[in-house]
C-alpha cells in the first residue's frame, strides 16, 4: 500500500488517485466512462480497469486507450462478478487514494481535483458527493444531494455515498468487496466504521452522473430491500430491533431521494 506522505497531505495535486473500474460487456458506454477519468484536471491518476471476462469489444477499447495513455492499467480475469473485479482492482492499485467508477457512469472533469481539495481542507479520510441520475435517453431523473458530513450510523439509515462519488485515503486500509447484493454499500459502511466520518465534496453542482438502466438489478425494489436486510443482519450483525429501525429509516430516505428534482 502506498502512503500519502507529507507532500500529498500538503498538495492535493501530489496525491496519486487509483480509479477502479470493473468492466463487463460495456462497449456501448465504456468510452465515455474511461474518457471522463482520463480527462480529469487532476492528472496524477491511474485507471485500473478490470475486465471481468467480456465477450464484446470492451477489451479492445481498453487496449487502445492504454496504448495512447500510460495511466491506463488493464487487468483481465475470467468472469467472477463485480465484487471480485473490484477486489482485483484494489490489489493492482498503486495510488494513495482510491475512487471508483462503473463502466456506464461518468464524471465532471474537476471531480477528483475538488474532492482531493475537500479532503485536504477537512482532514477527513473519506469523501463523497452529489450526483445526477440520468436515463438512457439523456433525461435527468433526479439529483441526489447527501448531507455535508456523515458518520457510520448516518450511513446505516441511508446510503448517502453514491459509489461513483466515493473516495478514501488508503491509510485506512483497503478492506474488500463481499459477494453479496449492495456490496458497494457494505464496503462504504466498513470505510465509515474505520474513519469515523466522511465529508461531501465542496461544490455547488453534481460532479458525477449515474446511468439508470431500465430493469437493472438495483432498480428491483423488493430485491434491494432483501439485500439491505441481509447487510444489517449478516454483515453488520445488528440485533433485530436495531435492524428493523434502520430498515424503516432506509426505506423512507430511499423514497425521498428518488423524487424528481430532489436536492
Amino acid at each position: 500500500m502506498t502512503s500519502t506522505g507529507p507532500a500529498a497531505a500538503a498538495d492535493p495535486q501530489a496525491a496519486r488517485v487509483s480509479v477502479v473500474m470493473p468492466v463487463y460487456n460495456a462497449e456501448q458506454t465504456l468510452a465515455q466512462s474511461v474518457d471522463s477519468v482520463l480527462g480529469q484536471t487532476h492528472r496524477a491518476l491511474e485507471l485500473v480497469a478490470v475486465d471481468d471476462g467480456s465477450r464484446d469489444g470492451s477489451v479492445r477499447l481498453l487496449e487502445d486507450r492504454a496504448r495512447s495513455d500510460d495511466r491506463v492499467k488493464l487487468v483481465r480475469q475470467a468472469n467472477a462478478g463485480v465484487a471480485a473485479a473490484r477486489n482485483a482492482g484494489l490489489a493492482a492499485a498503486t495510488g494513495s487514494h482510491i475512487a471508483f467508477l462503473d463502466s456506464d457512469d461518468w464524471w465532471h472533469p474537476r471531480k477528483l481535483e475538488l474532492q482531493l481539495a475537500t479532503l485536504r481542507r477537512s482532514g477527513a479520510q473519506v469523501s463523497y458527493g452529489s450526483y445526477l441520475r440520468v436515463a438512457e435517453d439523456g433525461r435527468t431523473l433526479s439529483r441526489v444531494e447527501p448531507p455535508a458530513t456523515i458518520g457510520y450510523h448516518d450511513l446505516l439509515r441511508s446510503n448517502h455515498i453514491g459509489h461513483l462519488t466515493g473516495m478514501y485515503d488508503r491509510s485506512l486500509g483497503d478492506g474488500e468487496f463481499l459477494k453479496i447484493g449492495h456490496e458497494d454499500y457494505a464496503f462504504w459502511l466498513d470505510r465509515l466504521r474505520r474513519a469515523g466520518r466522511a465529508v461531501r465534496i465542496e461544490h455547488d453542482e453534481p460532479l458525477a452522473f449515474y446511468l439508470v438502466r431500465a430493469g437493472s438489478l438495483s432498480s428491483n425494489k423488493l430485491r434491494a430491500a432483501r439485500w439491505q436486510w441481509r447487510i444489517y443482519r449478516e454483515v453488520e450483525h445488528l440485533r433485530l430491533p436495531q435492524a428493523a429501525g434502520y430498515m424503516a429509516s432506509y426505506v423512507v430516505n430511499a423514497l425521498a431521494k428518488r423524487k424528481p428534482g430532489n436536492r
